[in-house]
């Protein structure tokens, strides 16, 4: 339970120390006395948003801080979840800069506010004056079903199941929309494919063929010019060898004279050698150099294929097509491996569907089960509050498909008065009816869910008189089992207090501020005749005060 609140700087407070203890606590004060903001305070160290309208000094930061009393609640496991350390007095604070960014703690370390209201929610839960209209919201109804049903974490099993179903669907439309584009391209990139495959390309072919149909259209040119390379070489009379044949023989003469006439023989003697074999290897080339018209045919045609190949994939080379021939490779496989994929989720969603579904079945059942033992029981909370006539049932329908909550829809069906129709509550439930309502849902979930504390905000919104006593004797009742704190207007709800708080609204030089204190006996016996007689206070509202805080 909270035990102590701390708010420096937000909206209206400047500076407010708060302790609250077991039982029922009671809140008043005038409207507009900022009561609600309180409530706000309390809801930043709850994890919800904030934003710099909040500060109360805009130059400073705004501070909210709560101790709990988390002893008996069995809270160890979410604290080790998180790596959080674990006390029995455990804090929760948040600030807010002038700059509008937001820190949240809990026991001094750092949290996201997804952690903070996920604690939150484990400690507190608050009724706020509108929230009777979530009655009328599905979800809530169920909420609440599930709740008194105490099937909570089955519904979050379901609901993970669920989400995961509802990621793998989404999967599978990705895929199938994928596959479809992709059948779309294959016929086209197939073909694409087969006609470079059924080109056999060659790493560096274009080069060599090139270079090949060169030469055999060069064939007379070549080896007219190798001719006369080889006269130059081998002419018995005047050719280069005959001469360096001369040459060698005058040289061997006088080789012996010295190391450097030695050396120079040598050289001479490996550029005779070296001529011979380029003489021999001339000779070669030109028995090779034939000028072949359908070589030189074939060859045309063959860089024809690739050339227009080439333009058609806009690229300049055969490494560049062969690549490209690889890539469709991948891409044709690709497909394959999608359908397979594809076949594969199927099966996997199916499987997820059928145990989405059993288990929505198993829920729907326990559902049903409760309903009876529900609208007894809130038939009996209305009757305590004055509605000896009211009638409450549970329409039931299944969906065709399951959604977050399952498979199925509820309605609260009303009648406050004998022989009237059920109909839905939106139809039929005035304000007050709906608070009375409210308070009967939330008297018999609070006490399955067993949640260290729970607040109302102006549950008695449209009760007066003996009304208000009763749901004053409701609220008590809670309070045994839980710590309740209540923001009232009501002098009968506020006379069955354990502690009793009231807000006002404080001007200092031009300034105004929201300022709460807690009441002693005397104290609490003038604010609750100010409640029953307005600011004159009577004699009679005296007694009348004393009387209530005394019952």
């Amino acid at each position: 339970m909270i035990t102590h609140i701390s708010i420096q700087n937000y909206a209206l407070i400047q500076s407010l120390e708060m302790d609250f203890g077991s039982g029922l606590s009671v809140i008043t004060g005038e409207t507009g006395a900022g009561k609600s903001i309180l409530l706000g305070a309390l809801n930043l160290i709850l994890g919800k948003r904030a934003d710099t309208k909040v500060l109360f000094e805009r130059s400073k930061k705004c501070i909210v801080e709560g101790t709990f009393d988390v002893k008996n609640y069995h809270l160890q496991p979410f604290f080790e979840k998180y790596d959080l350390d674990y006390a029995h007095r455990t804090f929760l604070r948040r600030e807010i800069t002038p700059y509008g960014k937001s820190r949240a703690f809990i026991n001094d370390t750092p949290v996201g506010l997804s952690i903070l209201k996920e604690l939150g929610d484990k400690l507190i839960n608050i009724h706020s004056q509108h929230q009777t209209l979530t009655l009328n919201e599905t979800n809530f109804r169920l909420a609440v079903i599930d709740s008194f049903a105490g099937l909570m974490n089955s519904v979050e099993e379901y609901r993970d199941k669920y989400r995961s179903y509802q990621k793998s669907k989404s999967e599978l439309e990705k895929l199938i929309e994928q596959e479809e584009r992709s059948k779309a391209e294959k016929d086209y990139n197939k073909f694409l494919y087969d006609e470079l495959v059924r080109a056999e390309l060659r790493v560096n072919e274009q080069d060599e063929l090139e270079k090949e149909l060169e030469m055999i259209e060069h064939a007379e040119e070549i080896k007219s010019n190798l001719f006369s390379i080889r006269e130059l070489l081998e002419n018995e009379e005047n050719g280069i060898l005959a001469g360096l044949s001369s040459i060698l023989g005058n040289i061997s003469k006088i080789e012996s004279f010295g190391n450097k006439l030695t050396d120079i023989s040598q050289r001479f003697e490996s550029v005779n050698i070296e001529l011979k074999d380029i003489l021999a290897e001339l000779a070669n080339i030109e028995q090779e150099v034939i000028y072949e018209p359908e070589r030189a045919g074939a060859i045309s045609n063959r860089l024809n294929l690739i050339y227009q190949l080439e333009q058609k994939h806009r690229v300049k080379s055969v490494e560049e097509l062969v690549s490209i021939r690889d890539d469709l490779s991948v891409k044709l496989l690709g497909i394959t491996s999608l359908e397979e994929k594809i076949d594969k989720l199927k099966i996997e969603l199916d499987n997820k569907y059928s145990g989405l579904l059993s288990l929505a079945e198993v829920i729907s059942q326990k559902r049903k089960s409760i309903f009876n033992d529900f609208e007894n029981e809130i038939t009996a909370v209305l009757f305590k509050l004055g509605m000896p006539d009211a009638k409450f049932k549970i329409g039931w329908e299944r969906l065709n498909n399951p959604g977050i909550d399952g498979v199925d829809s509820i309605k609260f069906l009303f009648n406050a008065n004998r022989g009237g129709e059920l109909q839905d509550l939106s139809k039929v439930a005035s304000g007050g009816e709906l608070s009375r309502l409210m308070l009967a849902v939330k008297s018999l979930i609070s006490q399955k869910n067993l949640l260290p504390t729970i607040i109302f905000d102006e549950i008695d919104i449209g009760v007066s008189g003996n009304i208000a006593d009763r749901m004053g004797n409701i609220l008590l009742k809670l309070s045994k089992t839980m710590q309740v704190i209540t923001i009232t207007h009501l002098p009968q709800i506020a006379g069955k207090g354990n502690a009793h708080y009231v807000v006002y609204k404080e001007i200092e030089k031009d300034l105004t501020r929201t300022v709460i204190k807690r009441l002693n006996e005397n104290d609490r016996i003038i604010e609750i005749a100010k409640m029953l007689s307005g600011q004159d206070v009577t004699n009679a509202s005296v007694e009348t005060a004393k009387q209530l805080l005394k019952n």
